[in-house]
């Protein structure tokens, strides 16, 4: 199992490394904030970050170049400022042009998902970071390529085990990929158990009630609307009501 610095939960066999930090717990949030998860503000420079040499943190036991036999590329985690992803890629696809690194690191992905949500009873599509604060490098890991990336500015570390880099195993890269190529865009639930909505749209529209189940498999809601000072379970799509 892999470690994402000091606050990167462990994960089942069941789930990939990278996808549990959709669900951090308050456990996490107790044990203290990693620098991705400070909030920025956009369009602000990216906070100035030491080198790595200067902070103390050595280079990790790889292969120098030229001592490599086959292909020994994958993909790694680089942990970022939250907000910074964007600018993060920029700065080390510019690093890598011009530091002469296309042998050795290969491309630079942030993992994204269409969306839609509703808002104001209006449906829009917008693109959601999967994971903030982390960006996926393919790349073939030597002292040069590290030192590359390790020293980009906006990139505070590797994922990995202590101070060496761990790779994504093949079956969690095919999962993210799935989930960035997906046809269907993710619906965004803003509304939970228990809370009041609207319903916007169908033979309903304009009723209020309460959620009383939500099928994440179905995308369906059922909400309980009053009819005549009954309680009677409607069930909609999700994208047929909003909080209220």
């Amino acid at each position: 199992m892999m470690v994402m610095d000091d606050n990167f939960d462990q994960v089942n066999d069941q789930e990939m490394a990278t996808p549990s930090l959709e669900n951090r717990t308050s456990a996490d949030v107790e044990g203290g904030l990693g620098a991705s998860d400070i909030p920025v503000k956009e369009g602000a420079s990216i906070p100035a970050e030491q080198p790595a040499e200067e902070t103390g943190e050595k280079v990790p036991s790889v292969k120098a170049s030229g001592e490599e036999t086959g292909d020994q590329r994958a993909w790694y985690v680089i942990h970022c400022y939250s907000g910074y992803e964007n600018k993060v890629r920029h700065n080390l696809e510019q690093r890598i042009e011009t530091m002469g690194m296309k042998d050795k690191i290969f491309d630079v992905v942030i993992p994204t998902q269409e969306e839609i949500e509703v808002k104001d009873g209006k449906r829009r599509v917008v693109e959601r970071h999967v994971f903030p604060g982390y960006v996926l490098v393919n790349m073939i890991l030597t002292e040069e390529s590290w030192y590359v990336v390790r020293n980009t500015p906006g990139v505070t570390g590797f994922v990995g085990m202590g101070t060496t880099p761990t790779p994504l195993r093949p079956e969690e890269v095919a999962h993210i990929l799935r989930r960035m190529e997906a046809e269907v865009p993710h619906i965004k639930v803003t509304f939970k158990v228990g809370e009041r909505v609207r319903i916007i749209d169908g033979p309903f529209n304009d009723f209020r009630g309460t959620v009383a189940e939500i099928d994440m498999e179905r995308t369906k809601v059922r909400v309980m609307v009053n009819f005549f000072g009954r309680e009677t379970p409607v069930e909609l799509d999700f994208l047929q009501v909003e909080k209220a």
